[in-house]
């Protein structure tokens, strides 16, 4: 699978430690020197002010939504590409996801995990199928990934299903990583129902 445009969420909270911002930087950097066109929150504070400062520095396209009532709070980063703002979250999300080819999930709070979580269902659905991948800067993410472990284990979910998503420790694994995600097919929902009623 060819990737070109690439989803990425973060969080917009700047009392963070300096590992975080640094991880979001170099993934901007990363992914501009990839090649890959960017799109995320819009946001110029916290990670998502990191990562479009690495990537621009680097020469790279980034593009943001935003909705107009968080203007003054995430503060709309000045230098992107492009900044597209929206009426709602329901459209940032949708256009955030809208043509995206990969999905990478830097660490972040509610509003992070909602879109993380929406792309995993779109996925599971044969909506989303491209790479979907978690940054575990610090252990960040490491119990909520044994979480989705718990889930399958108690039967909420399928084994299969933890092949929708990867994680990576480091922004340096993230190119290796979208080029060995799993190719997710878009019959997978009703491949799994008939796995069920076998």
């Amino acid at each position: 699978m060819s990737i070109d445009r690439v989803t990425v969420y973060a969080a917009s909270s700047q009392a963070l430690h300096p590992d975080y911002i640094s991880a979001a930087s170099r993934l901007g950097e990363i992914l501009a020197k990839a090649g890959h066109s960017i799109i995320f929150g819009g946001g110029g504070h916290g990670l998502m002010g990191a990562m479009a400062e690495g990537a621009l520095a680097a020469g790279g396209e980034v593009h943001g939504v935003i909705p107009d009532f968080l203007l003054n709070i995430e503060q709309g980063h000045p230098g992107l590409t492009s900044l597209e703002v929206v009426s709602d979250m329901r459209t940032r999300k949708e256009r955030m996801l809208e043509g995206s080819d990969a999905v990478i999930a830097l660490p972040g709070g509610c509003g992070t995990f909602e879109e993380l979580f929406e792309a995993m269902t779109l996925k599971r659905l044969g909506q989303f199928l491209g790479p979907i991948i978690l940054i575990n800067t610090n252990g960040y993410y490491d119990e909520l990934l044994s979480f989705l472990e718990h889930s399958v284990k108690e039967h909420f979910m399928s084994p299969t299903h933890l092949a929708m998503w990867q994680s990576v420790d480091t922004p340096e694994q993230i190119p290796q990583a979208l080029g060995d995600a799993p190719a997710w097919s878009a019959n997978a929902l009703h491949e799994s129902a008939s796995v069920k009623a076998r």
